[in-house]
């Protein structure tokens, strides 16, 4: 019998199988869908640091520098109504959400800075969330921010989130660091259970017939999952906090990947809207079957073991493989 458990931020899973935060996780109905078809936890949509600003739709001074240098930039941030659940409807949805399914519960929270919004992590935590997801998005514009600024950035926040809640505490960040690995280290002692890998920063695109700047969506695909495979591979056993990948995660084989480069869960959400709910079922029978034909009995028994510590050839995740790469594609042509 093969066992697909796997444990994340302490809660344990049934799979590693996750879904993350978007904006299908705004229905009850759909969310049980999502059991039904076999996925371990549900990260729900993000509670944004904006919906909470009572005063404007600005983002406070620390997130806007070089964004706000036009009045229109205003204009780029959502009518309330547009986020559909306000704060007390979140809350709401988060209790609606426990009592109609048996699996963990993550709430997550999009912001960038440490202001009263934070108190809406001890309520999230009241309303049952199993665990807090801090999605932060912060995009560095100002030339005269350095790369310490911004790291510090991130750890404040972590450690200002984690006063206020005992619940498990994951954090989804980007891979525009100077050092990623360090400040993942920081992240983990500042009180991150756990790691998401990575958040994908959405880019703007050009209208040539309005000249205007708009919104630009892409779902994921597979190749994405090279990026956070290899940080993932170079971050296992050198932080305490659990990995989790998300980004580019379509097809069982991916989760094998995920699970081999150390993480302890593999998070999906493109593939639910390019192929519908069904799809973590396929997923999970590929996972299965792959893991018959190479005779894995658990999960377990694979993470880890394609992350730099435990490979033959700890120089293919470093500078020497980039030579390698260059050399082969020479000799091909």
């Amino acid at each position: 019998m093969i066992d697909l458990s796997t444990t994340y931020l302490g809660l344990s899973l049934k799979n590693p199988v996750v879904v993350s935060s978007n904006p299908l996780c705004r229905e009850v109905d759909m969310i049980r869908r999502m059991e039904d078809v076999g996925a371990s936890a549900v990260v729900l949509h993000s509670l944004f640091e904006e919906q909470l600003d009572a005063e404007s739709h600005h983002l406070d001074h620390q997130l806007s520098f070089g964004t706000e240098s036009y009045a229109e930039a205003i204009d780029y941030f959502p009518e309330p109504e547009e986020y559909q659940l306000g704060p007390e409807e979140y809350l709401d949805h988060i209790e609606k959400v426990k009592k109609a399914v048996d699996i963990p519960v993550i709430g997550s929270l999009n912001g960038v800075t440490s202001g009263g919004w934070i108190d809406y992590a001890k309520w999230i935590e009241s309303a049952g969330a199993d665990a807090l997801e801090l999605n932060i998005y912060f995009v560095a514009t100002d030339p005269d921010l350095s790369s310490d600024a911004v790291d510090s950035l991130y750890v404040d926040l972590v450690e200002d989130v984690r006063k206020e809640v005992s619940i498990p505490l994951a954090v989804k960040l980007s891979p525009y660091f100077s050092s990623p690995a360090h400040v993942c280290r920081q992240l983990a002692e500042a009180g991150a259970d756990g790691l998401v890998l990575f958040n994908r920063f959405y880019q703007p695109d050009f209208d040539l017939e309005q000249l205007t700047v708009v919104p630009h969506l892409t779902l994921s695909s597979p190749y994405e999952l090279l990026l956070r495979l290899h940080w993932t591979a170079l971050l296992y056993g050198n932080v305490s906090s659990d990995l989790a990948i998300t980004g580019g995660v379509h097809h069982g084989t991916d989760v094998i990947k995920c699970m081999m480069a150390g993480a302890k869960v593999s998070m999906i959400a493109s593939a639910l809207m390019k192929h519908g709910f069904d799809q973590i079922r396929t997923i999970l029978e590929e996972t299965k079957a792959w893991m018959k034909h190479r005779e894995y009995e658990s999960i377990e028994e694979m993470q880890g073991s394609m992350s730099h510590g435990n490979v033959a050839e700890p120089a293919a995740f470093e500078r020497a493989n980039y030579i390698k790469v260059l050399s082969s594609y020479l000799k091909m042509n």
